[in-house]
Formats: C-alpha cells, sequence, structure tokens
C-alpha cells in the first residue's frame, strides 16, 4: 500500500515537472533579461507614472521587454477608456497611447480601475513608499488590487539579483 502511495507521489511529481519545468524555466530566463536590461532606464516606474498622467489616471504600470527591447508600460483610465502608455525609460516622454482593446488586458484594466477608484493614494506614492522602505531596490512593476475590502498595490522590487513583492495600502 505505502508503495502504491509513493508510486502515485512520484509519477504525479514527474507530471508536475514536465508539464510546469519549461514554463518556470522560462519565467526565470524572462526575469534575468530584465534584470540585465533595466540598468538602461534612467527613468523610474513613479516618474512613469507621473509622466503618464496626462493621458490618464495611471491603473497600473510596469518595465517590460517587448520584442527584446526594454520598456515603460503604463494603462491609464480616463472618461471609461482604457490606454496603454508606453513612456520613454530614459527621458520621461511618452512615446504613445494606445486604446486597450484586447479582452483580457480590458478585463484587467477594469479590476485595477475599480481598485484605484477605492484608492486615496496614488500608485506613484505607494511605489515610491515601497522604494523607501527597501534600500537598494528599484520598482519594476505596480498593479492594484481589493483584498479584503480594501485597496492594495502589489510593488515588485529587484535589486538586480532579487525579485520580492510589497503589498502597499492605499486607503
Amino acid at each position: 500500500m505505502m508503495r502504491g502511495i509513493i508510486k502515485i507521489g512520484l509519477t504525479l511529481a514527474a507530471v508536475v515537472a514536465v508539464s510546469f519545468g519549461p514554463r518556470l524555466a522560462q519565467a526565470a530566463e524572462d526575469v534575468a533579461a530584465l534584470a540585465k536590461a533595466l540598468p538602461d532606464a534612467t527613468v523610474s516606474l513613479e516618474q512613469g507614472l507621473r509622466a503618464s498622467e496626462r493621458e490618464g489616471k495611471p491603473i497600473s504600470g510596469k518595465f517590460e521587454l517587448e520584442d527584446g527591447a526594454l520598456q515603460l508600460s503604463v494603462y491609464t483610465a480616463k472618461a471609461g477608456k482604457f490606454s496603454e502608455v508606453i513612456v520613454d525609460h530614459k527621458s520621461a516622454a511618452i512615446k504613445k497611447a494606445e486604446p486597450i482593446t484586447n479582452a483580457e488586458d480590458l478585463k484587467d484594466a477594469k479590476e485595477q480601475e475599480q481598485a484605484m477608484n477605492a484608492a486615496k493614494a496614488s500608485l506613484s506614492t505607494a511605489t515610491a513608499q515601497a522604494v523607501r522602505e527597501n534600500a537598494g531596490y528599484r520598482a519594476v512593476s505596480v498593479i492594484p488590487a481589493v483584498r479584503s475590502g480594501h485597496p492594495v498595490a502589489e510593488v515588485r522590487l529587484t535589486n538586480g539579483t532579487t525579485i520580492k513583492a510589497i503589498e502597499q495600502k492605499l486607503d
């Protein structure tokens, strides 16, 4: 009986490793590539969030690699419409602003807007606070949510080798 349970457990572990192993490896590669590209950004996430305000209220933001190139992307909301604003990571100038039309991205934007409508603090303020409280780290993303009835922002930080998530209250 015990051998059967162990055999089932090992088989399940092997299936999980085969199923998720490539995705975990890809995620680790993505993080490493982002960490390598991030020093090129002279603009902080907080500055990018503030720069995007001319296109609407920032509802999330992140540094990401798009076709191998670093970019600073901020979702904004204005008059019931959502945009993705690309902020130049070296000058804080807005490179482009496009309406969000992808169904999944639109769903995320609506949820983020709901969280920010309940918030008293801005994402740039919450992000700056997380950075201040974690010396040596830099913010790479901020995404708001409602947890236990309260708006919060999950701020992801990196020091070049480590990434950690900090939850900041927005109310």
